[in-house]
Parts: C-alpha cells; sequence; structure tokens
C-alpha cells in the first residue's frame, strides 16, 4: 500500500482557545448588556432628528413630537419582530422626559437636559459604587455572565477588572459631561444638539471596549446558576441511592427531626 492508500489522521482538529472563548463569550455578554450595533442606532435617531428638523425651521414642537414619533417607531418594530425592547423603551423614556421638560419651559435646549443630567447620575454611580467596592459595571453584566455577584467574594480577579471598567465608564461619562454642560450655559440649541449627536457613539463605544480589554483579561466568571443545578441534582441523586438501600431521604429526616 502506497503512502497515497494508508488512511490519513485528520489536521482540522485544533486544541481548545479558553481565552478565545472567553472573548467571545465577554463580546456576547457585552453586546446583550448595550444593546449592540442596533441600541447604539435607537440611541443617536430620535436626537439627531430632533436637531435636524430644529436646524431646518427653529420649531420647537415640530422637532419634539418627531423624534418622539420615531423613537415609538422603533418599539413597534422591535414588537413586530418579537425582539427584546428595553433598549427602545429606554430610548422612548429619556426621548419622553426630554420633550415633556422643553415644552414646559419653552426652551429647545431643555430637550436635551434630562439625558444629560441622567449621563451625570451615571458617571457618578459608577464611580461612587467602584469605591464602595461593588463596581456597577458588575452588577450590570453579573447576570449576563450568569455569575451574579460571586466576582465580589469569590473571583478577585474579576472584581479588580470590573473595578477598572467602572472607573473607565465613570470617567469618560464625565469628560462627556464637562463638554456638553458649558456648551448648554453658553451655546445655542443647534450646536449643542449637533455636538450631542456626535458625542452619543464615540465614548460609549471607548467604554465597551475598555470594558471588553478588562474583560477579557480577567478570570473566568462563575456559573452560579450551573452550580445550584448541579447542588440540586446530587442531593436528588443522594436521595435516590437512600431509597434504594431502604434509608430515608434527608429531607425527610430533617422534617421528622423538626
Amino acid at each position: 500500500m502506497t503512502s497515497l492508500d494508508k488512511p490519513t489522521e485528520s489536521t482540522d482538529q485544533t486544541p481548545p482557545d479558553p481565552a478565545g472563548d472567553a472573548r467571545a463569550v465577554t463580546e456576547a455578554a457585552l453586546f446583550e448588556a448595550f444593546g449592540g450595533v442596533r441600541g447604539m442606532v435607537e440611541t443617536v435617531v430620535p436626537g439627531l432628528l430632533f436637531v435636524a428638523i430644529f436646524t431646518i425651521d427653529k420649531d420647537l414642537h415640530v422637532s419634539a413630537i418627531a423624534a418622539l414619533i420615531v423613537s415609538l417607531v422603533l418599539v413597534v418594530v422591535r414588537l413586530a419582530m418579537k425582539d427584546t425592547v428595553k433598549h427602545a423603551f429606554s430610548g422612548v423614556f429619556g426621548v419622553a422626559f426630554g420633550v415633556v421638560f422643553a415644552m414646559f419651559t419653552g426652551n429647545a435646549k431643555d430637550f436635551y437636559l434630562p439625558g444629560m443630567l441622567y449621563t451625570l447620575g451615571l458617571a457618578l454611580a459608577y464611580i461612587i459604587t467602584t469605591l464602595a467596592g461593588v463596581p456597577l459595571i458588575g452588577l450590570i453584566l453579573g447576570p449576563v455572565f450568569k455569575e451574579n455577584l460571586s466576582w465580589r467574594t469569590r473571583n478577585p480577579g474579576r472584581k479588580k477588572a470590573y473595578a477598572k471598567a467602572s472607573w473607565a465608564w465613570g470617567l469618560i461619562l464625565l469628560a462627556k459631561c464637562a463638554i456638553l454642560f458649558p456648551l448648554y450655559w453658553w451655546s445655542d440649541t443647534t450646536r449643542l444638539g449637533w455636538v450631542l449627536v456626535a458625542l452619543k457613539i464615540p465614548p460609549f463605544l471607548l467604554a465597551v471596549w475598555l470594558t471588553w480589554v478588562f474583560l477579557a483579561k480577567a478570570p473566568a466568571p462563575i456559573d452560579v446558576f450551573a452550580e445550584m443545578e448541579a447542588e440540586e441534582k446530587a442531593e436528588k441523586e443522594r436521595e435516590a441511592a437512600l431509597a434504594a438501600e431502604g434509608g430515608e431521604p434527608s429531607g425527610g429526616r430533617h422534617r421528622r427531626e423538626a
């Protein structure tokens, strides 16, 4: 038998790449938590429409109503596609607050004020929770990674990564506020609106990228849900073994002793 006739082993088998798997899981979790590309578009479009219309005709009512309508349309589209609507709904609430506030004061710049105050509050929340030892990004992503709060006491390397990511989010959002609030006080509505639209995605992408970098290098999350399922399965197996041996399941003994 020639060398061509001999069976050859497959050369396509590659060893598993735990680091690559961790990066993929982190990317998927970040997309789920922050809405991905579609979530970013839904965040930008209402504000972009508002400032575009206001730039042309300076009509607060038309600009505000158009922004609110497009936000509602985005929610309806998600509902029609049976997709998650949490990011679209948050956009609707944000736009609605801006519309109500601007209509109440009669100042078009106030359309942006609720969102700016929210950004400032979120920046402070990231920093304060990190200083308190419970970084906000860990509270957000813990359930997504199925680790809940296990990182606080059982995974110090991961807690450190969450702290770094929360500092990044807090400082980036504070820098964004440092640009926007002076414009709110001293600039006109059109300039403020276009700057705000321009600052919607880049700071967000920077914060997400830094979060990905920190978490990709961190220890793997502890799947507490899998642990609970394993414990329940082991308990059932122990009770089944006791029953097979003529004993009494531990649950029954505990109830009788009680």
